[in-house]
């Protein structure tokens, strides 16, 4: 037995063979040298120089570049889309805002007509009550008793006359009218005067106003309220007797505000309050205006202006309790003044006779209104209106083939 075991420990021993310390760092020095080498040889970084990897690069970045173009402008396309979807949605809310204030300018006429109506009975009450026809823009040229000669020289240069009067409000929805009220007698030589260049014209619009110099500002509510109940039209406009107008360039512009609410439009000024009661435009409410040396509130010249329906509108229901100061011009601005109105400074209303409208004209920007500043209208206008038309005038034919 105990030479069983000795044999069985002797083959044990035979096969346990042990690796000499010295043999397996030589292994382990090998092992890492060629790891080292296929390492350089599988990952070594690309030269520069290749061309081929010169190639490579310069597509990588023209790449980038397209990208960051396309990128850039389909950034500047979506903040153009942006701004359009800005500006049409403004269009939107103006149009929207002219409509609702339209609406309740004329529910408040109704109103304000039916209270009349059940005052009395009068002409103007039924005229109220009467179906309104429809215009673009009724234009009333203010005018007095001793100014037939003014009205014949406005009539023989910017004012159709005849059928031809009559075919511009029926085509162009453009209305034009003397504007004059009656003389403090009744039936007097001079309202017979009136009546007689009417039925030979047709071209006049008579208010229930007693005529004078110092009652411009209550003419001016006359007016308005007037013509609002005659005619349901965009825009009135009050001008003088002694302005040349070229009414195709009055109907282009005032169509360019046409979808805006609540617009006053004119040359604006700012002027002085005159507290000299010995100067012209003498203000005798100068005290509510402040200290000496202020200026009145922004308004338009009393020459040339134009509104819209729904200012007219107010103006008619409000006309008992707005006051009018010495100026009519400033009566129209104190009107507006706490409403949310849109006051547009229009200079091609305030143009100078000639040379100015002429060089404005050659230029190719043809002016609304000319007239003097020193004379409130045409200096001499009987005389010198002629001269204007001819070399400042927009042609006869203008106003028929302009569109709005």
């Amino acid at each position: 037995m105990r030479g069983r075991s000795g044999g069985g420990g002797g083959a044990g021993g035979g096969c346990d063979r042990r690796v000499s310390p010295r043999w397996m760092v030589i292994l382990c020095v090998c092992s890492f040298s060629l790891g080292m080498l296929l390492t350089d040889k599988f990952w070594a970084f690309p030269d520069a120089n290749n061309p081929v990897v010169s190639s490579s690069r310069r597509q990588e970045q023209e790449l980038q570049i397209i990208s960051e173009d396309c990128t850039t402008k389909r950034k500047h396309a979506e903040d153009k889309d942006v701004m359009g979807e800005v500006s049409r949605t403004h269009e939107v809310i103006q149009s929207l805002d002219k409509a609702i204030s339209t609406l309740q300018m004329e529910l408040a006429a109704k109103r304000n007509s039916r209270e009349l109506i059940g005052r009395d009975g009068s002409s103007s009450t039924e005229a109220l009550t009467e179906k309104r026809k429809k215009a673009f823009v009724v234009i009333g040229i203010n005018t007095a008793f001793s100014s037939r000669k003014r009205r014949d020289s406005v009539r023989a240069t910017w004012m159709p006359q005849g059928g031809k009067l009559q075919h511009l409000e029926q085509e162009k929805g453009i209305v034009v009218r003397f504007t004059i009220g009656h003389s403090a007698t009744s039936h007097s030589i001079l309202d017979k005067a009136i009546d007689s260049e009417e039925a030979q014209h047709h071209d006049f619009l008579r208010l229930d106003h007693v005529e004078g110099y110092h009652e411009l500002s209550a003419k001016t509510k006359i007016f308005f309220s007037t013509v609002v109940a005659i005619w349901d039209a965009d825009f009135y406009v009050k001008v003088d007797d002694d302005v040349h107008v070229n009414l195709g360039m009055l109907a282009t512009t005032l169509a360019r505000h046409r979808s805006k609410p609540r617009t006053y439009i004119g040359c604006m000024k700012s002027g002085p309050v005159l507290f000299d009661k010995n100067v012209r435009y003498h203000e005798p409410e100068y005290w509510k205006f402040g200290e000496d040396g202020n200026k009145y509130f922004r308004h338009a010249t009393g020459q040339i202006y134009a509104i819209s329906k729904d200012l007219a509108t107010y103006i008619s229901i409000n006309q008992p309790i707005l006051h009018k100061y010495a100026n009519e011009d400033v009566s129209l601005g104190s009107w507006f003044i706490g409403l949310e109105v849109e006051y547009i400074d229009e200079r091609n209303m305030c143009c100078g006779t000639p040379p100015d409208c002429e060089w404005k004209a050659q230029a190719g920007n043809v002016c609304i209104a000319s007239f003097d500043w020193s004379c409130s209208g045409i200096c001499k206008s009987v005389e010198k209106i002629k001269g204007v038309h001819e070399r400042c005038g927009e042609g006869d034919g203008a106003v028929w083939s302009t569109s709005f």
